[in-house]
């Protein structure tokens, strides 16, 4: 099996690139890390341009089974709608990885109809502490789609998405938003405010397209700046008051979030 890593937002350091390939070939995997990850622009892994050329080039090669997106931070939404315009058929056949800034591609992505789309670890989350075993449960996902890569809440006739809560909140009403009819919608963040994730939820839960949705479920809402003074109530309390005020049920909680622990959720029916 061969897996491309493209970076559409920030830049991927070549040492860290070296245990994940080396990760990779333990799980059988042709690990090919494009060139474009380790370029600087600024704040990006390259110029827009180059962005957007390196991930058609690998999403259109039909020696890659799979893109895996190497880290988030921010950029993919400037190149999202014209890379995914651009992609020809087999783009369809491929499995894209990732999560948080990523979630632009994935969103287009699914609302463009590709098939084999999923939230998940990136290849920069070997950093973190206990990494190795995120990057190992995003390889097994990309490989074997093991089960024991997946969020352990999803059942089987479902259909789900999984996104940032600010990464999805800003894609709503762009020509990025997918269609979550009778989906449950994973959210989680990180490093927001809790007015902000209030905020963010009200718009969210506000839209009309997402009071079609089956549900929501939240994930991990960590690394919370402190506010002055105190707001009041804690992300699991904004969550369901909005979705009490939006009548959209709120499901629990969900395993996913920006760490090792974060699980592969799949994208439409499991």
């Amino acid at each position: 099996m061969r897996v491309a890593v493209v970076a559409p937002s920030g830049r991927f350091a070549q040492d860290v690139a070296e245990p994940v390939r080396a990760l990779a070939a333990e799980h059988g995997i042709d690990l090919h890390i494009h060139d474009q990850c380790g370029r600087a622009h600024g704040h990006f892994a390259g110029t827009d341009a180059e962005r957007l050329a390196a991930f058609v080039e690998v999403a259109d090669d039909p020696e890659y089974d799979a893109v895996w997106f190497a880290r988030g931070g921010y950029g993919a939404c400037r190149i999202a709608e014209a890379a995914i315009a651009a992609l020809g058929p087999a783009a369809r056949d491929k499995a894209y990885l990732g999560f948080s800034d990523a979630g632009y591609l994935l969103a287009g992505l699914y609302r463009a109809g590709f098939p084999h789309l999923a939230h998940g670890p990136l290849a920069q989350d070997v950093t973190r502490e206990a990494g190795e075993a995120a990057v190992r449960r995003a390889l097994g996902w990309l490989k074997d789609r093991d089960p024991s890569a997946l969020e352990p809440g999803l059942e089987r006739g479902e259909r789900y998405a999984a996104f940032n809560i600010t990464v999805f909140g800003l894609l709503l009403g762009t020509p990025l938003e997918p269609d979550l009819t009778d989906h449950i919608l994973l959210l989680e963040d990180v490093a927001e405010h809790a007015y902000r994730t209030d905020r963010a939820l009200f718009h969210i839960t506000a839209q009309p397209a997402m009071r079609r949705l089956k549900g929501i479920r939240l994930g991990r809402v960590s690394d919370v700046p402190p506010n002055d003074p105190d707001f009041g109530a804690e992300a699991e309390e904004i969550a369901r008051f909005w979705c009490e005020r939006s009548g959209i049920p709120y499901l629990g909680r969900a395993d996913i979030g920006h760490d090792a622990d974060n699980k592969v959720v799949p994208f439409g029916a499991l």
